[in-house]
């Protein structure tokens, strides 16, 4: 293992979260971070980089009234002659939230940051600084690359248990300190209410709630309630301000299934919204607020989730988006469909950056599974939400986009990929090679699953024959919907060598243990 040392970072968490310990919940995490209304501005939810790079990354915060954002960063713990940076004015319109983009930074470099919050009327007055630290991005093969992913939380109406010390999950996966955090969909639960408790087999569930979460999210601001809700968990506040994040989206930062262009059955009664593509714009707005995404920021020209990170030699991360531009949900048994479940324009985006990608490995993050069946259970149609429809035969509907990708693939001679997702809140390995397929112009390939973080658990999802999967592993219940008091919840970690180049996929419990792992070796177009 050639991964580079870590200087200093968990003494810089020591003492930089010393003010996070200060927003812990009182009486069990029964209430959201006091805010003293008279006081300083403050930043009671943290505060969290993303999409760092080998020279940049985002700072996020909110505030609890209007406030100017600056950021310091230093080399060094102690920030001594620290950079400053001169953030936006947070404001109503963003919820009181924001984001400064970092540049210039040194590649390979633990960067320590805070941020201070200063009266707009008085830039004398700042209130607490809150601290936190992350890696740039080496530009040496040698340092190597670890990184983790999982997805789904607060599902099912799961939430923070105080109990059972919150989101307990992300306390393991930073002991495991990786260089980033890919979280594949669902960060959100935005059609999922939380109530105050739920039945347990002998026993009941405690959730912490808040007024948002009492309802499924239909204004903006309940859909920015929904978020604000996970940041009261202490140790997720405690993950942001380590790990840096690469964010995607799926279906529950909407709502259940959803696609373009749907209307919400009358029978619903939860929604006297039926717009789908209203509430959809209204979350992606919270979302752009809540997390920091170059891609979303104000003024940015590209106005999307999907996007390329390059992670050094060794790796290029291509998040994908397979909400925004899908066609309906449908038997999808068609024997054209040009739109697919990515459109035409992000398909012909992700050709053009595999094929001039010089990375060892190429991560295709993938917000929803290839070859497991996803039903789309709403009102009892006979309908499928992901790409597989249970037909083993020749690609139909959403398969043939993603026959033509992998085509792409094998005749471009594109090496080192493989596909990371959650969505099905079990944890699995699925190898794809074409002796096994209907289809087989295609290398083979490996497809990993994780999740949930704190939501209910499934079964296993059925197998489509199509591309020829095998499942080599697997993890999860018998019964539908186990809480997370009763286990099956995961995470995901690859881990890539300096020096070898081998890149290595271990599934992971709640704890931190390896279930299963494999590694792959670098250079080949199919293993």
């Amino acid at each position: 293992m050639s991964h580079r040392p870590l200087p200093g970072r968990r003494s810089v968490l020591r003492g930089s979260l010393a003010a996070s310990a200060a927003l812990t919940l009182p009486a069990g995490l029964g209430a959201a971070p006091a805010f003293a209304r008279s006081g300083r501005p403050e930043a009671g939810w943290g505060v969290q980089t993303g999409d760092v790079t080998s020279y940049s990354g985002l700072v996020w915060v909110r505030a609890d009234r209007p406030a100017r954002m600056i950021v310091e960063t230093s080399a060094t713990e102690s920030f001594r002659a620290p950079r400053r940076w001169h953030g936006p004015l947070l404001g109503a319109g963003t919820d009181f939230t924001g984001t400064t983009r970092l540049h210039g930074l040194p590649s390979g470099e633990q960067i320590h940051y805070r941020v201070l919050l200063a009266d707009p009327d008085d830039p004398r007055r700042t209130g607490e600084p809150v601290t936190g630290t992350f890696r740039t991005v080496s530009r040496r093969r040698r340092d190597g690359v670890r990184f983790l992913w999982s997805g789904d939380l607060a599902g099912q109406g799961w939430g923070i248990n105080p109990d059972l010390g919150g989101y307990r999950i992300y306390d393991a996966m930073a002991r495991l300190d990786p260089d980033f955090f890919l979280c594949s969909g669902d960060n959100i639960y935005a059609d999922g209410p939380i109530s105050e408790t739920q039945a347990l087999p002998g026993g009941t569930w405690r959730n912490v709630t808040t007024e948002e979460k009492a309802k499924v999210a239909e204004t903006l601001a309940e859909y920015r309630g929904n978020f604000r809700y996970n940041l009261l968990d202490a140790n997720l506040r405690a993950f942001n301000a380590q790990v840096p994040s690469v964010v995607q989206w799926d279906d529950h930062e909407v709502r259940n299934n959803w696609y373009p262009g749907e209307v919400i059955a009358t029978t619903d009664t939860r929604y006297t919204e039926k717009s789908v593509d209203v509430l959809a714009a209204r979350a992606r707005r919270a979302f752009s607020e809540y997390f920091p995404l170059p891609t979303l920021r104000p003024g940015a020209r590209e106005g999307r989730v999907y996007r390329v990170l390059r992670q050094g030699p060794l790796l290029d991360v291509f998040v994908l988006d397979m909400r925004t531009y899908r066609n309906a949900n449908s038997p999808d048994d068609q024997t054209t469909d040009p739109q697919g479940i990515l459109g035409r324009e992000q398909l012909e985006w992700l050709k053009r950056e595999l094929a001039r990608s010089r990375a060892v490995w190429k991560v295709i993050a993938a917000d929803m599974p290839i070859g497991l069946v996803v039903p789309d259970a709403t009102e009892g149609r006979p309908n499928f939400e992901a790409v597989a429809q249970g037909d083993p035969g020749a690609p139909l509907g959403r398969e043939l986009q993603i026959a033509e990708l992998l085509r792409f693939v094998k005749h471009r001679r594109i090496t080192g990929t493989l596909w990371l997702t959650a969505d099905v809140h079990h944890t699995s390995a699925q190898h794809y090679h074409p002796s096994r397929a209907a289809f087989t112009d295609f290398e083979p390939f490996w497809e990993f699953v994780s999740g949930p973080l704190n939501a209910g658990a499934f079964p296993a999802s059925p197998l489509d024959g199509t591309f020829g999967p095998e499942r080599v592993f697997v993890k999860a219940p018998a019964a539908s919907n186990v809480s997370p008091a009763g286990g099956y919840q995961f995470f995901g970690e690859v881990d890539i060598d300096g020096g070898s180049g081998e890149l290595t996929v271990r599934l992971r419990e709640q704890d931190g243990s390896v279930l299963f792992s494999r590694t792959l070796q670098p250079g080949r177009v199919g293993q």
